[in-house]
Formats: structure tokens, C-alpha cells, sequence
């Protein structure tokens, strides 16, 4: 495979990687009770493999309900795609908690100002712990 230049499709290591200049906001919810719809969300991108390559999966769920509240499906892994799937949860309601990984479409300043109001808090889990975000990784 070396000699002909193959190589194995798959999602590569340390995928959810902010980009430096993308602000990082800390983890709120450690001993929070959540107790009511629309107190906390949480946002994650899957890698759906397909015969050739990958489509990307960005879902919004509601951590007290588990329900997901929009999901868009993109062949590139851009910004612009998580941008229309929180702009359509946003007509549905407003969270006061948007939890997401550290992930630059999550760390992008136009994700962060589109979730973020003045009664809406944004925060990032750590990298590399999936139950900082666990419902949507179970997802």
C-alpha cells in the first residue's frame, strides 16, 4: 500500500481542535442540576463514513429532554453548517447553558456571537473528555 500511495480513510486524531485564535470559554456544568427544558444545550459533529470519504453530522440537543432539536448533514467540514443548525434551533427557543466541545466551528466567533445573548452562557468541555458532553456523544 506505501509503495502505491494508499492509505486508510478515517477520522484523524484530534479532530476537535480550537483554532488559536478562537476564544475558549470553561465548563459550567460540574455539579449542576438540570431540571428543565431548554436550560442546557449541547452540540457535536459525527463522521458518517461513506464509500468514498465522509459527510459531517452536527446535531443540538436539549440535555434535559435528550431531544434533538435540529441536525444538518454538510460533505465539508466548515463553520457554515453548524452556523444554519444553531440558527434553526434558535427559532425554536434559547438556552441559558450551549455546551459543545473545543472544536473551531464551536470556537469560531460567529458560532460564539450567534449563541450567545446576554442570558445565554457558551462553554467548551475539555478535550479529549467525552463526558464533559456525554448525551451527544452517546448520540
Amino acid at each position: 500500500m506505501r509503495k502505491r500511495g494508499l492509505q486508510a480513510i478515517y477520522p484523524q486524531k484530534k479532530a476537535s481542535q480550537p483554532h488559536p485564535q478562537h476564544r475558549v470559554y470553561p465548563y459550567l456544568l460540574r455539579d449542576l442540576i438540570i431540571d428543565r427544558p431548554n436550560q442546557v444545550w449541547c452540540a457535536d459533529i459525527t463522521y458518517v463514513p461513506m464509500r468514498r470519504g465522509f459527510m459531517y453530522l452536527v446535531a443540538i440537543m436539549d440535555w434535559y429532554s435528550r431531544y434533538i432539536l435540529t441536525w444538518e448533514l454538510s460533505n465539508s467540514l466548515d463553520r457554515f453548517f453548524c452556523l444554519t443548525t444553531l440558527d434553526q434551533a434558535l427559532t425554536l427557543a434559547r438556552p441559558e447553558i450551549f455546551n459543545t466541545d473545543q472544536g473551531a466551528q464551536f470556537t469560531a466567533n460567529d458560532f460564539t456571537v450567534v449563541g450567545c445573548s446576554p442570558r445565554t452562557s457558551h462553554q467548551h468541555g475539555w478535550p479529549g473528555r467525552a463526558f464533559d458532553n456525554i448525551f451527544i456523544e452517546r448520540f
